[in-house]
């Protein structure tokens, strides 16, 4: 029913929005120094890293980058997220992270996944036993699915685009993001509030990113959640996102004013 009211709506906003062209403007950010205490606790720990749909492991360097320099082992993973649906993405793409690692002879086990990737380690760990994965991080993962993905799967020219896991991502209760339970791990939530889509806009409402509304960031085990004004393509390349991700690496939550705390599933243990 959810899917056909957002279709019945598709043809009369269109016309209307799509050709609209609405200005960027980047914004600068401040960065926190790399401490010792940084280092100390990246000794030894391996960060699976996971793209976004249509994204490729180049989109996830510049955090990589900054965990290397923080002496964190990386294993930044490549996966065809358009040619298959997620349950073979994340069974095929995880345990070869977790191959690496193994390899690498790693201790402390963390993921830190855009968009998708987030649903990827969602869905391997549902069934799995999680109690090795020290903490995760997601940036805007669409945790309760998105009404974008509704939207796009009206279109026929557009909904074959993202293949078949960009059709599983809605907010229909069939959709993976609904049918699976709470996270088991420690989770931080990465979450952007800007867009510059008013099309997307009006199709998702309220605060979003311009792919995924901020309510759909949450899932229940959640730690913690920081949010700022960046657009979901620009989660994976801002300092002050980067600076958190490290944060929550190090310490189990985040850092600064304006983090919202959660009843949280299994928080990290800090000395």
């Amino acid at each position: 029913m959810v899917v056909h009211k957002t279709c019945s709506a598709v043809t009369r906003v269109l016309g209307l929005l799509a050709a609209l062209c609405i200005p960027v403007t980047v914004l600068s950010a401040q960065s926190y120094p790399v401490g010792a205490e940084d280092k100390a606790s990246a000794a030894n720990a391996c960060v699976i890293l996971l793209h976004g749909i249509t994204k490729d492991s180049s989109s996830m360097r510049s955090i990589e980058r900054a965990l290397r320099e923080r002496g964190y082992h990386t294993v930044n993973l490549d996966y065809p997220s358009r040619s298959n649906p997620i349950e073979v993405l994340a069974t095929e793409a995880i345990p070869r992270g977790l191959a690496a690692c193994e390899e690498a002879n790693t201790g402390d086990l963390h993921f830190v996944a855009h968009s998708m990737g987030g649903l990827l380690v969602r869905y391997y760990y549902d069934r799995r036993d999680a109690s090795d994965v020290t903490s995760v991080v997601m940036l805007g993962t669409p945790n309760q699915g998105s009404r974008l993905g509704n939207f796009l799967s009206c279109i026929p020219w557009i909904k074959d685009v993202n293949g078949p896991a960009g059709k599983q991502m809605g907010i229909d209760p069939r959709s993976i993001p609904n049918r699976m339970g709470p996270v088991r791990f420690p989770l931080g939530v990465i979450a952007g509030t800007r867009t510059f889509n008013p099309l997307f806009a009006a199709i998702i409402s309220g605060n979003d990113d311009g792919r995924v509304g901020l309510p759909s960031t949450y899932v229940e085990g959640t730690c913690a959640r920081v949010t700022y004004p960046l657009t979901h393509d620009n989660l994976t390349d801002d300092q002050r996102v980067i600076d958190q991700v490290v944060a929550f690496l190090n310490t189990g939550n985040f850092r600064g004013d304006g983090v919202e705390a959660f009843p949280c599933a299994n928080p990290v243990e800090t000395e």
